[in-house]
């Protein structure tokens, strides 16, 4: 199962599920229905029902991943906003965006510790039975009402094996010679607000990264990955609070504040800090960018990172408020951040 923040850092630790699941070329939904050890109970959805209980628990923690980078937060999930497609736990502590047309599977887990006592979590799953969010008991957990949650979705009539279907491989971009760059740049002077960006790659039909290698200065530049660790190290010294998006197509969860302890163990670059914990694979990280954008109220810097197959990892801004102007010591991290030399960026 999820190990704690420490074991998932160290060379030497146990493979986590979704490695397991990899080993045997099955779904890390379907290696959780074959634990001997865990009690692993089938829920019913939809899933927005169940989140709309979790309130009930009081303080959690929340766990969404990619491939790539791994992002937990304590805190309880108040004033949510949840519909058929779409959802909001918007809070300091808990601040996610849910996109509940790919929660497919739910179960609630109890895995046995090694020291003794039992881990409980709540598990969701995609289609594909890839993770998309886990929310794990803390010792503050109200588990009285963790148990009557369980026990009221719990879906008596599950049985058998999971109909897993796979997605569709993602479309490759179209061709650089075929992208309008100068209306790319035309429509990225004119952003209003950093969430018309989808619609902007949208309507060019251009990829994320594909757009930031194309557009050129000032709204984007490539930097060298391994400045990562200096920039969330600058930060935590010079105490800038920052944003840290980690999604996945379900999910995505966003730290928001100061960060004080960063170390590096083996691949994984991590922050270690009470109440929140990212792991992130350095070595996964294939491209990095240092992008800017123009709003209405405040244009705004970001560090966006991608793996080797165009996907984005994670992202880092300033801690910012609507209508707040950016914190200029952020502006300033990221200005320091020396562009890429050319000749060290791969052909694509």
């Amino acid at each position: 199962m999820e190990t704690s923040s420490v074991e998932k850092t160290r060379p030497a630790a146990p493979a986590r599920a979704v490695d397991q699941a990899a080993a045997l070329g099955i779904s890390e939904a379907e290696w959780l229905l074959h634990q001997d050890a865990a009690k692993v109970t089938r829920l019913k959805l939809p899933a927005a029902d169940i989140l709309k209980r979790v309130p009930e628990l009081g303080v959690v923690m929340a766990l969404t991943r990619n491939p790539s980078c791994v992002h937990e937060k304590d805190g309880a999930y108040d004033h949510l906003d949840i519909g058929p497609a779409m959802g909001l736990v918007l809070n300091h502590d808990i601040d996610l965006r849910l996109f509940m047309t790919h929660w497919a599977f739910a179960f609630a887990v109890e895995t046995p510790l090694e020291k003794g006592g039992v881990r409980h979590s709540i598990q969701f799953f995609d289609k594909a039975g890839i993770a998309i969010h886990k929310i794990f008991a803390r010792p503050v957990t109200n588990m009285d009402a963790w148990g009557k949650l369980v026990a009221d979705f719990t879906d008596a009539d599950a049985s058998g094996p999971l109909h897993i279907v796979a997605y569709p491989p993602k479309s490759a971009d179209r061709a650089d010679a075929e992208i309008d760059v100068e209306a790319l740049r035309a429509g990225w002077w004119k952003l209003a607000d950093v969430h018309d960006f989808f619609a902007l790659l949208k309507k060019q039909g251009v990829g994320r990264q594909q757009a930031m290698r194309l557009v050129g200065d000032p709204f984007a530049r490539r930097i060298d990955p391994a400045v990562v660790k200096q920039l969330l190290e600058e930060a935590a010294s010079t105490e800038v609070p920052i944003m840290c998006f980690v999604g996945n197509r379900g999910c995505i969860q966003i730290h928001s504040g100061q960060i004080h302890r960063v170390v590096e163990m083996g691949p994984w670059l991590n922050v270690l800090d009470p109440g929140f914990n990212l792991h992130l694979r350095a070595d996964q990280i294939a491209a990095a960018y240092a992008v800017w954008k123009p709003q209405t109220d405040s244009a705004v810097h970001s560090i966006e990172l991608f793996d080797d197959t165009g996907e984005l990892i994670c992202q880092f801004f300033g801690e910012r408020k609507p209508g707040k102007p950016e914190l200029e010591s952020w502006k300033a991290l990221v200005a320091a951040i020396p562009a890429q030399i050319s000749a060290q960026i791969p052909s694509l």
